[in-house]
């Protein structure tokens, strides 16, 4: 036996489940079966299909947290009757939170359309009062997808206004909501139904499953083929994808031909399967979530527990799993620019269960007397790097990332892995012209959702300042304490400024340095 153990500063990671107080109950979440999460979030809101009489609905309900209670007071134990986004004429099947607004929500449904909503913190008031009375929201935006059932909603990751959905034509549609009368781009080539779509850091590229048992890769700005295709998990149960990140890796998970429960990482230049972990041999569909600490969370419906696992070196090392009895129907996690870093918190789930949202905290077990600025890398900021237009026209840019720590925002690595190996694929034949696909009338006139983008913090390099560079002090003769006191300690910021910027400098450094050599080993290999 090795006795030699694996650093890792997230070994001791552990799940902490929220109080009773802390969750919500009698949530009648939805019963369709159709396979995605049943619930999102923002920083602010989750989004939970509900089961509705009479057409499709969800309900939007403040973000809970595991340390205390909602930021509107709202009981735990919600009212029989409450708002709901019910619009739509048949079940809704999936929501998704834009990235850039943490106000407005897409959902897709069975009766072929997406509907963007805009919530308002006045939706929460006077909830405890005797006299309130539930108003339901209303949609701000329609989008006429297609005339069978749509059964994803994604956003992009970096361009406002930009959102894919997936359809029972076995098409997956990208829209810009300036204009949603008709699709910017179509992605075809499914054999059967698509399972789960996602796009990578910069959203150059969209990966999807199908019930076909395939894996696609497609760049959604170039063709409606797919770049890339390879064989998937052998069973016929469903099977989903995530983006590992700023890895040029892919995770997915389904099943054997046995029925066992699988997780697989895929390399992105070839779609060759670089690991396949057997799980077990349960029967629920395992959702997988990617947390840019470098940690996968799989977590199986029906199951009780969420195992977790570290990736390093093309293997995923075992770190723990959160046990419960109480089974999970559908999850999601939070983004993590808002987790409490004074608890040491790297993620959060939120499990739906039965008849309740169940928050769970992930620690690592310290006295945070300060920042832990190892456990904290910089999280996708909500400022987005480009407009629907120049994401179309063909413009890429990196993520904006935000730091943890004091809440400066600023642009990512310029050349991700994945996009340069991709980039660097010969060129698809040109696909035979795809004929506009006939639109549901609209009956109202339809616009795009104003989103708010929030001030850009652009930081000096650092090099730009000489080694001994002070802030001018007072002039001569001017006494004044206070002053002087206040150039000392803007002489102070100003070097910890210089500090954290070569910091960031030797990040995007390394992270360069390991995107040469990727891109050597496959013009090597």
């Amino acid at each position: 036996m090795s006795r030699f153990v694996r650093p890792s500063k997230y070994r001791h990671v552990f799940g902490q489940a929220a109080k009773r107080e802390h969750g919500y109950d009698n949530v009648k979440a939805s019963s369709s079966a159709w396979d995605t999460n049943l619930i999102a979030a923002s920083t602010r809101y989750i989004s939970v299909n509900w089961s509705a009489s009479g057409g499709g609905a969800f309900a939007v309900l403040p973000l809970p947290s595991p340390f205390g209670p909602t930021i509107h007071d709202i009981p735990s134990k919600l009212p029989d009757i409450i708002p709901l986004a019910r619009t739509h004429t048949a079940a809704v099947l999936d929501t998704a939170w834009s990235p850039a607004n943490d106000t407005l929500v897409a959902s897709a449904s069975e009766d072929g359309t997406s509907l963007l909503w805009k919530v308002s913190d006045s939706l929460f008031e006077d909830w405890t009062s005797d006299a309130w009375e539930p108003q339901d929201l209303e949609p701000v935006a329609r989008v006429d997808v297609s005339p069978k059932k749509v059964g994803q909603v994604l956003w992009h990751p970096t361009a406002a206004n930009v959102l894919a959905t997936a359809s029972g034509e076995h098409l997956v549609k990208l829209w810009d909501l300036a204009d949603p009368s008709r699709p910017r781009s179509i992605l075809n080539s499914h054999g059967d139904t698509i399972q789960s779509l996602a796009f990578n850091l910069t959203g150059t590229i969209l990966a999807t499953t199908c019930r076909d048992k395939k894996l696609r890769l497609f760049d959604p700005r170039t063709g409606a083929d797919p770049v890339r295709v390879t064989e998937g998990h052998s069973g016929i149960k469903g099977t989903r994808v995530i983006w590992m990140g700023e890895h040029d890796r892919i995770a997915t998970t389904g099943f054997s031909k046995m029925s066992d429960r699988q997780v697989s990482i895929w390399e992105t230049g070839g779609l060759g399967n670089v690991k396949t972990l057997t799980i077990d041999q349960s029967a629920g569909v395992i959702m997988p979530f990617w947390s840019d600490n470098g940690i996968l969370f799989l977590a199986g419906k029906g199951d009780g527990n969420i195992r977790y696992y570290e990736y390093e070196s093309d293997s995923l090392h075992s770190l723990a799993e959160h046990s419960s009895s109480n089974p999970q129907r559908g999850m999601c996690f939070l983004p993590r620019r808002v987790l409490e870093v004074s608890e040491c918190e790297i993620a959060r789930a939120f499990k739906v269960t039965s008849g309740g949202v169940e928050p769970i905290a992930f620690i690592v077990p310290r006295r945070a007397d300060s920042f832990q600025s190892d456990i904290y890398p910089p999280a996708p900021s909500s400022e987005p790097s480009l407009t629907a237009a120049e994401f179309f026209a063909g413009k890429t840019a990196p993520l904006n990332f935000v730091s943890l720590e004091n809440g400066a925002v600023f642009a990512g690595n310029d050349a991700p892995p994945a996009t340069a190996v991709v980039s660097a694929l010969p060129p698809a034949p040109a696909p035979a012209p795809v004929p506009a696909p006939a639109l549901l009338p609209v009956n109202e006139p339809t616009f795009a959702p104003a989103v708010t983008k929030p001030a850009s913090i652009t930081f000096a390099r650092a090099d730009s300042f000489p080694a001994n560079t002070t802030l001018v002090g007072p002039p001569e003769g001017n006494s004044n304490g206070l002053l002087e006191e206040e150039v000392e300690q803007l002489n102070g910021e100003l070097r910890e400024a210089r500090k954290k910027i070569r910091n960031l400098e030797l990040q995007v450094e390394g992270l360069k340095a390991n995107a040469r050599k990727a891109a050597q080993t496959l013009m090597e290999g």
